[in-house]
């Protein structure tokens, strides 16, 4: 069985082995693949592996070999997955691997819009508080989560983790309902609208779907309070990005704290990029070695239940 993995080296860069996939079969391990090398790099391959390298259904009609594709993450946009299913080939994700750091990440970028931490250290290492008059001094409002709202748009297993950590810190939680949502976990249900009024941090774990690409626009930020941060370690597709800094220049939201983009890497010019109250990281949220281990052996999984006649996760069964 050959299994070629087209983008391998986010998942190891050198700290996370291809061993136990590479007993299941004979293993080519792809660190990127362009677009116009994916089908010679894989036509002769049954399994495929692939993180954002796209498998469109053009270039799924020219793999006949091809039978199964695992994606290496949770979501799996980056596959036509109607058209692998046309063709007989099996897709599966991982659904649980990074649960705990991408939630961790969620506070890591939420604390540095309360305190602006990176801020005041490079203000130190400056010299600027050796030359203050007094003992101390901020450069930006510091924010105490306690008693504010926290709005959870995708309550999957990210979210409940993010809104437990969130009432660790004291912090009232509420979370979008769905047409027969109700109350879960101590997260009030509320309707948008009743979300976009008393949020004080919105925090994005819903996967983008046709219905959702851009929601967060310029009518969705326009109802927030101007106190309000947003968060994203979802997907990037979810917002209109210029609308978003279009919001936060003008100050119709207080800052938010960004993870992913609709392109990645961005392009040069980028409106979020130069934001001042835009606070970004680059993809990182899901990458801590347990996360990525974790993610590397339920890979392995999903491939023995498939060889074993037993598949499991498939997202286009």
């Amino acid at each position: 069985m050959n299994i070629t993995v087209l983008d391998g080296h986010t998942l190891n860069p050198g700290d996370n082995p291809w061993d136990d996939i590479a007993k299941l079969g004979a293993l080519t391990v792809h660190d990127r693949t362009p677009a116009d090398e994916i089908v010679p790099r894989a036509a002769g391959s049954e399994i495929i592996l692939t993180n954002k390298t796209p498998l469109t259904a053009t270039t799924l009609a020219r793999l006949p070999k091809l039978r199964f594709v695992s994606v290496l993450a949770t979501g799996y946009n980056i596959v036509d997955t109607a058209a692998a299913r046309e063709r007989g080939v099996l897709v599966a994700n991982v659904p649980e691997y990074g649960t705990d750091t991408v939630a961790q990440h969620v506070f890591a970028l939420l604390l540095e819009l309360c305190h602006r931490v990176g801020r005041h250290d490079q203000s130190v290492k400056r010299g600027d508080w050796s030359r203050s008059a007094d003992f101390c001094y901020w450069l930006a409002p510091q924010i105490e989560l306690r008693g504010k709202t926290l709005a959870v748009i995708g309550y999957g297993r990210i979210g409940r983790r993010v809104a437990e950590l969130g009432r660790a810190f004291g912090m009232n939680i509420i979370r979008l309902r769905r047409a027969a949502g109700a109350d879960a976990d101590g997260a009030r249900a509320v309707d948008l609208a009743e979300l976009q009024r008393e949020a004080d941090v919105i925090t994005l774990h819903c996967p983008l779907t046709a219905d959702n690409a851009g929601f967060v626009n310029k009518a969705f930020l326009a109802g927030l309070k101007p106190t309000a941060f947003l968060i994203n370690t979802g997907r990037g597709a979810l917002v209109n990005e210029r609308d978003l800094a279009d919001a936060l220049r003008e100050g119709v939201i207080a800052g938010a704290a960004v993870d992913v983009l609709a392109q990645e890497p961005p392009p040069p010019g980028h409106p979020l990029v130069s934001e001042p109250r835009c606070v970004l990281t680059p993809h990182i949220a899901w990458s801590g070695l347990q996360a990525r281990r974790a993610l590397m052996t339920a890979t392995r999984d999903n491939i023995a239940a498939f060889l074993t006649g037993a598949p499991r996760n498939i997202v286009n069964g």
